[in-house]
């Protein structure tokens, strides 16, 4: 079963040649158009995997140059976007049949093989490339734990291409041991919201600003795009720079972002931090796709760290956690009052919209659980001020915290924990 598993995702550059790079560009077009036509089939008919993939399979055999374990990938995949979008119009939202224009291409053991040279074998649509990864060196290269490790074996993977680099997204997945089996669900939990003017807020009012990195992403995308219209050998070269400069400062942000969260957690004694479910992050942000990269990395480097020190990262449904009053639970679209206010046009409360959102993140994992048949009743939700349980009751902490109410951001604290 999936819930016997710690899951985690370490993401590594590849080096590739000139062939190389031809053949998984020649990969990535192909996965689309059969994920396209394994979509057409089955929309308004069945979402399955069982159900498309005897539908689909042979269609996308017969029109792509996917090899025989990519065309069911590729029908998985069209399974799984038709029931993402079943499970929102089930939400009352608007959807429409999924389109697939992602540079991605999605592997699995039968299709990609790891070795213990730090190279990679992909499956393309003519034959397999062998490429080695660019794992950072040391103190950057966290992913080592699980490369290195006999305890992680490799589950299903993504390639992604961007501005001419290939990332592969390597899954990997250990048996939990007995502690994380029974680990209680009771506990403190913090809520986390992911956005572009905050990249993140807490449940505890800690504030992490967005604006810096938003302006660089937009910054070298000019700059990207201004490269790739030349179309020079030199303004190829000067774009591999850019890139490279572009991820490294990315990387720094997430790294001080995710540090940031997991000593939040670590300074309010939390047992658990909540995000929201980023499925379908870049449709309710509005995100760009770096942006949309940048959240789900930094979900990833939160996951880690904090494993690391003994705090789980859990997922809830993001549904109105953006209009919902963590105050007195009135949900309504005129409750936003603009993009960084929340007011509540029933009990009058003023707050951050981030701030409420990140506070009824954290309160939607708390309730979930109460249904748990091993819910002792015991969570908590982690404020600034204190703690509160779902039916109201606050506990103080003993250092005598500002008010609640007061719902302004706090500066982050000098250095956070490298």
């Amino acid at each position: 079963m999936a819930d016997d598993y710690v899951r985690r995702t370490a993401i590594t550059r590849l080096s590739v040649d000139g062939e190389q790079r031809d053949l998984l560009e020649e990969t990535i077009s192909e996965w689309k158009r059969g994920c396209q036509l394994a979509t057409d089939m089955a929309w308004g008919k069945c979402n399955a995997k069982s159900d498309v993939q005897p539908l689909a399979y042979d269609t996308v055999r017969e029109e792509t140059d996917l090899g025989s374990q990519h065309a069911i990938l590729a029908t998985h995949q069209a399974a799984q976007a038709i029931t993402g979008c079943l499970e929102r119009r089930s939400n009352g939202k608007k959807v429409s049949k999924p389109t697939f224009t992602a540079p991605t291409v999605k592997y699995d053991t039968r299709s990609m093989t790891l070795f213990d040279d730090d190279t990679v074998s992909l499956s393309t649509t003519e034959n397999r490339v062998r490429c080695e990864l660019a794992v950072p060196d040391t103190d950057d290269g966290y992913q080592r734990q699980y490369l290195d490790s006999d305890d992680w074996s490799v589950t299903e993977s993504t390639l992604t291409a961007r501005d001419g680099d290939y990332f592969l997204h390597i899954g990997f997945r250990r048996h939990k041991n007995d502690t994380e089996r029974n680990t209680a669900e009771d506990g403190t939990v913090l809520g986390v919201d992911l956005g572009i003017e905050n990249l993140a807020v807490t449940s505890t009012a800690y504030f992490f600003s967005g604006r810096e990195l938003a302006h660089n992403l937009r910054e070298f995308e000019k700059v990207r795009a201004g490269l790739q219209e030349t179309g020079t050998r030199s303004a190829h070269r000067t774009l591999e720079q850019s890139s490279g400069r572009e991820l490294r400062y990315v990387r720094d942000v997430l790294h001080r972002a995710s540090n940031a969260i997991v000593d939040e957690a670590l300074r309010y004694d939390c047992d658990v931090i909540a995000f929201e479910d980023l499925t379908h992050i870049r449709d309710r942000t509005g995100a760009s796709w770096g942006h949309t990269w940048a959240f789900r990395t930094l979900y990833d480097q939160v996951e880690y760290k904090a494993e690391a020190v003994g705090v789980s990262v859990k997922q809830v449904g993001s549904a109105y956690t953006s209009k919902r009053c963590a105050e007195c639970g009135f949900t309504a679209d005129e409750n936003r009052a603009t993009r960084t206010d929340f007011r509540c046009v029933k009990c009058e409360s003023e707050a951050n919209a981030d701030y409420n959102a990140a506070k009824n993140i954290g309160m939607r994992y708390v309730r979930r659980g109460q249904q748990s048949s091993r819910r002792t009743g015991n969570s908590q939700l982690a404020l600034k001020s204190g703690t509160v349980t779902p039916s109201g009751g606050f506990t103080a902490h003993p250092d005598g915290s500002e008010a609640e109410f007061m719902d302004k951001p706090h500066p982050p604290r000098a250095n956070p924990s490298e």
